[in-house]
């Protein structure tokens, strides 16, 4: 199993030493979001910076930009990588769309499906010479002339990583990405396996695909830590984060598949309000039990094998700041390595 590890806090010159650290210290792939920072100047820092380990944005706010200026520049990271890039999108949400990046906001997941496929169209007319002809309802690619076209890389095209949030764009995924990524803000392991992925299986068979052709991340509110003193200790620092996924419509879904609908409503008018402190004192530490699971950092790699047997790869975070925790750590990232699940969703087989 891979683990993975995040750069980019701070301001964007502090990602090579990042970057370089977290290939020193073993991780297999490092990630950055897009917060304050761009998510792509961050990955071409990265590139620079490392030779081995893989490299993902996780994730790049897609509508705001155009299929054909992030094929661009997804192009060249895969280069000036040797091949190690990942282009992870993710939607946001409508608010974000229209009133923060001043664009367009149509339904999410049929958009996103063009706008993967209209890339992946691009690429093809870079690397095999196709003809553009690309015509979908939101996005359309029928042109090309020498003076714009970088040519052939000697890689494959940039994977493509897709975060998943509610069914429809598990489908989504399941037809058109390389690697799919549960959002980890609030996702259990009830509604990942009750909804995403089924869904993602759906759109597996749909393209003519197996479980085999896709990484998922693992996935499901977990809390991880030393004893059952730290645990319980994190579940106390989970209510700030729940509060603020649990505010937002989108995820009342979960919340209700877990009985907690009244705390996702109370939780909402309180964010309209701007009652932060109050939001995070509504989330009790049942409601954090009851949708997460628990494992101490000696445990994880049985139960990456009993709980995550679907995924192919996992965030890893452990205290690091002494000798003998650094030395713990590694031990644990080795074993993590280590998990070789099937990959496959118990109960969810594909027969093709």
């Amino acid at each position: 199993m891979e683990a993975i590890t995040g750069v980019g806090r701070g301001w964007p010159g502090d990602v090579p030493a990042q970057a370089r650290a977290a290939e020193a210290s073993g991780f297999d792939c490092i990630t950055c979001g897009e917060l304050a920072h761009d998510s792509m100047l961050t990955m071409a820092l990265a590139a620079t910076a490392t030779e081995r380990i893989r490299l993902q944005t996780s994730v790049t706010i897609a509508f705001p930009r155009s299929p054909m200026v992030l094929a661009m520049q997804a192009w060249d990271i895969q280069h000036l990588s040797g091949g190690r890039f990942t282009l992870g999108l993710g939607s946001q949400v409508k608010g974000h769309n229209e009133r923060r990046f001043g664009g367009t906001w149509t339904a999410p997941a049929p958009r996103m499906r063009e706008y993967i496929q209209m890339m992946h169209a691009v690429w093809d007319s870079w690397q095999h010479g196709t003809t553009p002809e690309f015509l979908g309802r939101h996005y359309t690619f029928t042109l090309m002339t020498p003076n714009f076209n970088p040519g052939p890389i000697a890689h494959d095209r940039p994977r493509v990583g897709l975060a998943v949030v509610g069914p429809g764009m598990a489908g989504v995924a399941g037809e058109v990405a390389d690697v799919i990524m549960p959002h980890g803000g609030i996702m259990s392991d009830r509604y990942m396996r009750t909804t995403m992925l089924p869904r993602i299986r759906t759109g597996l068979i749909k393209s003519g695909r197996s479980w085999a052709d896709v990484e998922i991340g693992a996935s499901g509110y977990l809390v991880l830590g030393d004893n059952d003193s730290d645990i319980e200790q994190r579940v106390e620092e989970m209510r700030r984060p729940l509060s603020f996924y649990g505010s937002t419509r989108t995820y009342h879904k979960v919340l209700a598949l877990h009985g907690l609908e009244e705390l996702g409503q109370k939780l909402h008018a309180l964010s309209r309000q701007g009652k932060w402190e109050e939001m995070r004192d509504t989330v009790t530490p049942d409601a954090v039990l009851e949708l997460a699971q628990t494992s101490t950092y000696d445990a994880l790699p049985e139960f990456l094998r009993t709980h995550r047997e679907y995924a192919s790869r996992t965030a890893l975070d452990m205290p690091r700041e002494t000798p003998e925790q650094e030395e713990r750590f590694q031990d644990v990232l080795r074993r993590v390595q280590a998990v070789d699940n099937p990959r496959v969703p118990r109960g969810l087989e594909i027969n093709n």
